[in-house]
C-alpha cells in the first residue's frame, strides 16, 4: 500500500465532514449566505499569502532541479492564479483593495498558517508536504464532487472556486504533490511515518475547523 493510500484510509471521517460542511454544500446549492463566502474569501486570501512560502520552503528543501522547479510552478500557481480568483471574487462581493490588504487574520487563519510554517520550517520535505497537502488533496476532491451537480460550476458566485478545484490542471497539481509524498516516503521507518501521518491529520482538522470558522464568521473567541 502506498502512503498515500494510507492517508486516504485514514482521513475518510473528516473528510466525509468537509464534504458535508454546511458552507461546502451551500456552496454547490447556491444556498450559501454570500456574507459568509465574502468572509471566507478574506480569510483564505491572508491564508493563501502564508500557504504559498511553503513551497517557496519546499523548493530550498528539495534535493532536485525537476523538485525544486515544481515548487516554483506550484508557488506561482497559488500566488498568480488562486489569489488572482480573489481578488476577482472581491470585486462581486464589493471588498475593496484597501479591505483586502488591510484585513486582520482570524484565530483559526493564524493557528491553521502558522502550524503549517512551523513544520515546514522546522522538518524535513516530507513533513512540510504532508503539512500543506490536505488543503490541495481536499479543494480538488470538493471541486471534483461539486461540479457534478448540475449548474454549480455556474453559479453567479461560487461557480468560478468550483471550476477552479474541479479543473485539470489544479487536479494534476495535487496528484503530483500526492506521488511526491509517496516518493518521498518510501522505505522510512514506521515512527518516522506516523509523525507525518499526524501532520497530514492535523492540517485535515484545520481545514474542517477553516470551513466552520468562515461558515460562523469568527475572528477571536474573546471579541463581541
Amino acid at each position: 500500500m502506498k502512503f498515500s493510500e494510507r492517508l486516504y484510509e485514514k482521513v475518510q471521517p473528516i473528510w466525509k465532514k468537509n464534504h458535508e460542511h454546511p458552507f461546502v454544500q451551500g456552496m454547490g446549492n447556491g444556498s450559501l449566505d454570500k456574507e459568509k463566502f465574502r468572509y471566507y474569501m478574506i480569510q483564505d486570501y491572508l491564508y493563501l499569502i502564508d500557504y504559498s512560502k511553503l513551497f517557496a520552503i519546499g523548493t530550498v528543501k528539495a534535493n532536485d532541479l525537476k523538485t525544486m522547479g515544481k515548487f516554483a510552478e506550484l508557488l506561482d500557481s497559488t500566488l498568480n492564479t488562486e489569489m488572482s480568483l480573489h481578488r476577482q471574487y472581491a470585486k462581486k462581493f464589493d471588498i475593496s483593495e484597501e479591505e483586502l490588504e488591510n484585513a486582520e487574520p482570524a484565530a483559526m487563519t493564524l493557528s491553521y498558517s502558522h502550524y503549517m510554517l512551523h513544520v515546514g520550517q522546522n522538518e524535513g520535505l516530507a513533513e512540510l508536504v504532508a503539512a500543506l497537502l490536505p488543503c490541495m488533496w481536499s479543494y480538488a476532491e470538493i471541486g471534483k464532487e461539486l461540479s457534478k451537480i448540475p449548474g454549480a460550476a455556474e453559479h453567479e458566485f461560487y461557480g468560478d472556486w468550483i471550476s477552479m478545484y474541479a479543473d485539470d490542471e489544479f487536479q494534476e497539481l495535487a496528484k503530483w504533490t500526492i506521488d511526491l509524498l509517496d516518493d518521498l516516503t518510501e522505505g522510512k521507518p514506521e515512527h518516522e511515518l506516523a509523525r507525518i501521518e499526524d501532520i497530514f491529520l492535523n492540517t485535515t482538522r484545520f481545514e474542517f475547523m477553516f470551513w466552520d470558522m468562515a461558515y460562523n464568521q469568527e475572528m477571536w473567541p474573546a471579541d463581541e
